[in-house]
């Protein structure tokens, strides 16, 4: 099969790393990819966003199967496009695809099917938001309804930080059109993990649980990011947890999906917190999560490429998966200012060869002649396997130590033995 992975960051590498092993593949393009996806397909310049380009190098190329990366594409309808033009892609369309860009969509939509959540309210009036936040005497969080790459959310620990957050979501246009409309819901205190499902229709094949770092900062200190590292599995997920996921989210949320007439076949990630009620939902995600898709396809042995064709041909229901027993984590590498403004362009060192046990995923990079230099905020994500997964840690770091670029900045608490006690007020 031919292949083209829309995207250009360290999921997208991890995608195309576990595409190449796929026995059915024959060729691999990547749009527009980076340094590391160079090394396994054919980058293709141009604009994820442009739909016409993105067409027209799927019909120039002969593509088979699109493989969508980054959330923006999917809400801009690229999955529509694709399918009225007669071509196979993995993604949900536009519609099904507001899980993600609208948070007041969804928050709704869970209301709707009793799924179990944080209370919130939506508001597009500060004035209004104002006087709600100010009327309470609990943390809140407020969130961005629309895409904001990882970093609409705001943790408050007193109702004047809630009101600070809001005016800057919807008076200072902080986030722009993201911020146009706000949730602000109850904090849930618990242990988050993360929970990706394959899904076609009314069919889901769950994936192994991993467990994310959204905070900037070790002790989960500092602003929200697109995250800065993650591992798998997580011991906070077993089979009880799963249990309980399956039967009161996400059975209830596919049902939803077809009720309300919202094609979905694509990735469905479940941000969960695991509460003393039992598990709720922080958030939908459309796609795979990053850097979850690395620790998760690293650790992956079945064909994924196989896995994903069966989903977009209907025929999930025959897909089996099978598991390296190992652990993986990844320690993402971040640019110097990070996730505000931050220079590119600076050389990278220090690179290792990938091997069995290690892969460094490339996120925001791109060659420059014979030098690989930074491109992005989150530049690379390095992750390793082991027995254990103080030994994935240990391998890991060992080589992050090794890496070098100006300002390089990463949490050092990742995969702890205190780290993995500890995460009880994440959101």
């Amino acid at each position: 099969m031919r292949v083209l992975v829309i995207g250009s960051g360290g999921r997208e590498h991890a995608l195309c790393h576990a595409l190449a092993r796929s026995p059915a593949l024959e060729k691999l393009f990547i749009l527009p990819g980076n340094a590391g996806t160079a090394r396994l397909g054919t980058n293709v310049p141009g604009d994820p966003q442009d739909i016409a380009l993105v067409l027209e190098v799927a019909r120039r190329e002969a593509i088979d199967l699109t493989v969508v990366g980054p959330e923006d594409p999917l809400a801009a309808g690229i999955v529509d496009a694709f399918r009225q033009a007669g071509l196979r892609i993995f993604g949900p369309t536009a519609a099904a695809a507001r899980l993600e860009s609208d948070k007041a969509f969804a928050k709704q939509l869970m209301r709707q099917y009793a799924v179990p959540t944080a209370d919130a309210r939506i508001f597009t009036d500060f004035e209004l938001a104002r006087q709600y936040i100010a009327s309470r005497d609990e943390p809140v969080v407020v969130k961005a309804a629309g895409l904001a790459k990882g970093k609409g959310v705001i943790v408050c620990t007193d109702p004047s930080d809630g009101i600070l957050a809001a005016e800057k979501m919807l008076v200072q246009r902080a986030f722009g059109d993201a911020g146009r409309c706000i949730v602000v819901e109850e904090r849930l205190l618990g242990r988050e993990a993360s929970l990706l499902a394959i899904v076609s229709g009314h069919t889901a094949v769950l994936l192994e649980p991993a467990q994310d770092h959204k905070r900037l900062c070790d002790n989960d200190e500092g602003p929200n990011t697109g995250g800065m590292g993650a591992f798998c599995p997580t011991p906070l997920v077993d089979e009880r947890v799963i249990r309980q996921v399956e039967a009161q989210i996400l059975v209830p949320m596919l049902d939803a999906l077809v009720r309300e007439e919202l094609h979905y076949c694509g990735v469905l990630y479940l941000g969960l917190m695991l509460t003393a009620a039992g598990p709720k939902v922080l958030e939908f995600n459309c796609r795979f999560g990053d850097p979850e898709a690395q620790v998760i396809l690293m650790r992956m042995r079945s064909d994924l490429l196989g896995l994903l064709d069966a989903a977009v041909a209907g025929r999930l229901e025959q897909a089996e998966l099978s598991w390296d027993p190992r652990s993986a984590l990844c320690v993402v590498l971040a640019s110097r200012g990070y996730p505000e403004k931050y220079a590119t362009g600076l050389p990278i060192s220090g690179l290792p060869e990938d091997t069995d046990d290690l892969v460094v995923f490339h996120a925001g990079t791109r060659q420059e002649g014979d030098r690989v230099v930074t491109a992005g905020g989150r530049v690379l994500g390095v992750t390793a396997l082991g027995t254990t997964l103080a030994e994935a840690r240990q391998r890991a770091y060992q080589a992050v130590e090794r890496i070098h670029f100006d300002g390089a900045h990463y949490r050092r608490d990742l995969g702890a033995a205190n780290e993995l006690t500890q995460r009880c007020q994440s959101v």
